[in-house]
């Protein structure tokens, strides 16, 4: 293919020329064809780099959506956790350590946080950071409660052993059979028979014929018997867990200090010694130094229908025995 040749109009001299092309306008055309494709590039880049997405970005993209998607599932699946969880914390709360007489976990401590401000702030700054942050937070939250739930389970399950020993030593039936035995004054103001005054009656009377058998109401170690100016021939029992008993006014006593009793076995008879007007025995539950009323721990030998009969006698308010 021949050469192409350029001609221009000379306007002084009014001819035409042939144009002579130098190296430096062949330079200087190919530098801007280089500059202008350049910038043709780079804008057609900057728009499909911004608008257009390469397979490999496409992939990563689908791989984020089903990330967020598992986070969400997690999420839900945390949440589900953490309700039954607080069933559980519930149950334990407010029927385990109920039935065992143990105090609920304030809750305080079952959602007292983990760690310190800056525990997630190497999370912080990602992508979906707030995600992220919520579902370890989530995570963390669990996990302190499980391991709070799991020492409280560890507790009542000691308690569960020893609930089988503390039940022996409640004391849980009446000092003397039902059917030898009416109860005459309850717990609280009396008049007093020998004293002549009201004053508080820290147990309850109950009468029956002398020598009746008197039964401790518990396991237990004898630790008094003996005679006193008041009581008359007292015993009086400790059985553990805070709990004892006093038995007043026998007619003699059978048992000695530090004897091992049981529930059920005789520990004296009915007599009216001391200041007594008549045979009775004046029995009293103490709890942890304090009196209270005896009435309410018959439970194991009566009927509902008899339980209510003894509760009403109880709180009458009348003369005590003694």
């Amino acid at each position: 293919m021949p050469k192409k040749i350029r001609y221009h109009f000379n306007v002084h001299s009014l001819s035409i020329e042939k144009v002579r092309i130098t190296f430096r306008d062949r330079f200087k055309k190919l530098l801007s064809i280089a500059a202008f494709g350049s910038v043709f590039a780079a804008v057609v880049m900057l728009l499909a780099y911004n608008f257009f997405n390469s397979p490999k970005e496409k992939m990563l993209s689908r791989e984020i959506e089903q990330y967020k998607m598992q986070y969400d599932v997690m999420n839900n699946k945390l949440n589900n956790i953490s309700a039954v969880l607080k069933d559980i914390e519930n149950r334990d709360d407010n029927i385990y350590r109920v039935i065992f007489e143990a105090e609920p976990i304030p809750n305080s401590i079952r959602n007292s946080g983990i760690g310190g401000a800056d525990r997630y702030g190497e999370l912080e700054g990602l992508t979906n950071s707030e995600r992220i942050i919520e579902t370890a937070k989530k995570i963390d939250k669990i996990s302190r409660q499980l391991y709070v739930q799991s020492k409280s389970f560890d507790e009542v399950f000691n308690m569960a052993k020893n609930k089988e020993d503390m039940m022996k030593h409640l004391p849980a039936i009446m000092p003397l059979l039902k059917s030898q035995a009416s109860i005459i004054s309850g717990f609280g103001l009396r008049f007093h028979p020998i004293l002549k005054y009201r004053r508080m009656h820290t147990g309850i009377d109950i009468a029956a014929a002398k020598g009746t058998p008197i039964y401790a109401t518990a396991d237990g170690t004898v630790e008094e018997a003996e005679r006193e100016s008041g009581y008359g021939n007292v015993v009086m029992i400790n059985h553990g867990y805070g709990y004892e008993t006093l038995y007043g006014h026998m007619q003699s006593i059978k048992v000695k200090n530090g004897q091992k009793v049981k529930r059920g076995e005789i520990i004296g008879w009915v007599g009216n010694t001391g200041l007594a007007e008549a045979p009775h025995v004046h029995y009293e539950v103490i709890l942890n130094g304090t009196k209270v009323n005896p009435v309410y721990f018959f439970y194991n030998d009566l009927t509902p229908k008899e339980y209510e009969k003894v509760i009403e006698k109880a709180n009458e308010e009348n003369q005590c025995l003694s």
